[in-house]
């Protein structure tokens, strides 16, 4: 198992798996996500995303989110979310970012990373923002958190359970469709076609 950036052709994918879990797709951009791979079966495990918001006249140019956290359900509690939360906030450091936020209601998962409840209040504007749009759609028990990225720890049990992530689970083809690059087979029409 490993994580790595999502490419450009798997935006439908993703797409998908953000939608059929309820997750936040907004202003969505497909080189912000990371994927959890098996590298035995190149199955697509888990995913989640880094946003980058702009703050105007507080004397920080930007605020680093991490948002839209799944894990595919055959894959759950093996330490696949855990391994691409870590991915997403080595992304963060290596930016700059000292602090990273979440908005979520899954807040005891976050917690064991070190992630702590914070008030509104103690929000940058942006996310304030971010915080109430969420609540009004698609998570009502969002909280903000934070985490100073020095301060990220990665539960041991979590980092084994990764590293054993079975490769039992159903093959997936790494041929190539018209589907992973955004193209519905049904209604696609040829921009080239010169009609002989």
């Amino acid at each position: 198992m490993y994580v790595r950036d999502a490419k450009n052709r798997e935006e439908v994918w993703l797409l998908d798996h953000i939608e059929s879990m309820g997750l936040d797709e907004t202003a969505f951009r497909s080189r912000d996500y990371v994927l959890a791979i098996d590298e035995h079966s190149g199955e697509k495990a888990g995913f989640g995303r880094i946003r980058v918001h702009k703050v105007e006249g507080d004397g920080r140019d930007e605020v680093c989110e991490l948002t839209s956290i799944g894990v595919l359900e055959g894959w759950r509690g093996q330490g696949v979310g855990a391994h691409v939360v870590e991915r997403l906030v080595e992304y963060a450091s290596d930016e700059g970012f000292e602090t990273v936020y979440a908005l979520t209601g899954e807040g005891a998962y976050l917690a064991l990373f070190g992630f702590q409840r914070i008030e509104e209040s103690a929000l940058p504007a942006p996310l304030q923002e971010r915080l109430s749009d969420k609540r009004d759609g698609v998570d009502p028990d969002a909280v903000p958190y934070a985490l100073d990225v020095a301060e990220f720890q990665m539960p041991e049990r979590l980092r084994e359970a990764f590293k054993r992530a079975p490769a039992e689970h159903e093959e997936e083809s790494t041929d190539e469709s018209a589907e992973d690059f955004g193209i519905d087979p049904e209604s696609a029409t040829y921009k080239y076609d010169t009609g002989r």
